[in-house]
């Protein structure tokens, strides 16, 4: 994600080398300001789809350790194969759902914050859903048990920041703490259909 997160930057780069001066106005210019909004939408989304693709990923990947398969482990395996048909819808309505969410004063982001985590989980393993029967199932699953994913979910990303205390390095080893709670919470209130 790299690459979109320089895509903000590169204008403001720009607009330095061409007018050194203009970084020290208190207002951007309107230009910057134009260019900023166009910029935007593309980064998050692509953030957004980059993100729940590589997560979808992951918990294939943990899905496989827990069957004792030796596979590849591919966390490009939802960019292939057409995967990204339902990855972008699954985006969007990740990104419509938390807009709502920062919409509702924040209290409606606490609340989204559940089902949007699960989703990367349902697209991992019910590939036969559309991407709006994968968002209801989401909320089906997370209302039933909001409390007890929420603090699972809020906990476990406290626990991964402590990779902080290693100067950081250790961010590399304890950030996906933060993530495993969604797969054994789909693996035990869901459930594989297909048990090999």
């Amino acid at each position: 994600m790299l690459p979109f997160y320089l895509m903000i930057y590169i204008p403001m780069v720009i607009m330095g080398i061409a007018d050194p001066e203009i970084m020290q106005q208190e207002e951007p210019p309107a230009i910057f300001v134009l260019v900023m909004i166009l910029i935007m939408p593309i980064v998050i989304m692509a953030a957004m789809v980059i993100s729940i693709a590589l997560m979808a990923a992951f918990y294939r990947i943990c899905r496989q350790k827990d069957l004792g398969k030796d596979s590849v482990d591919d966390y490009f395996y939802y960019f292939k194969n057409g995967n990204l048909k339902k990855v972008l819808p699954l985006a969007l309505i990740s990104l419509g759902l938390s807009i709502l969410g920062a919409l509702a004063c924040g209290i409606g982001m606490i609340y989204v914050i559940v089902p949007v985590s699960l989703i990367p989980a349902f697209l991992a393993f019910n590939t036969e859903l559309s991407p709006m029967e994968m968002v209801k199932a989401c909320f089906k699953l997370g209302n039933k048990n909001w409390l007890v994913i929420f603090g699972l979910i809020l906990i476990m990303g406290l626990l991964a920041q402590l990779g902080i205390l290693l100067c950081f390095v250790g961010l590399l080893f304890t950030a996906m703490l933060a993530k495993i709670p969604v797969y054994y919470i789909y693996k035990d209130g869901v459930g594989f259909s297909n048990e090999d």
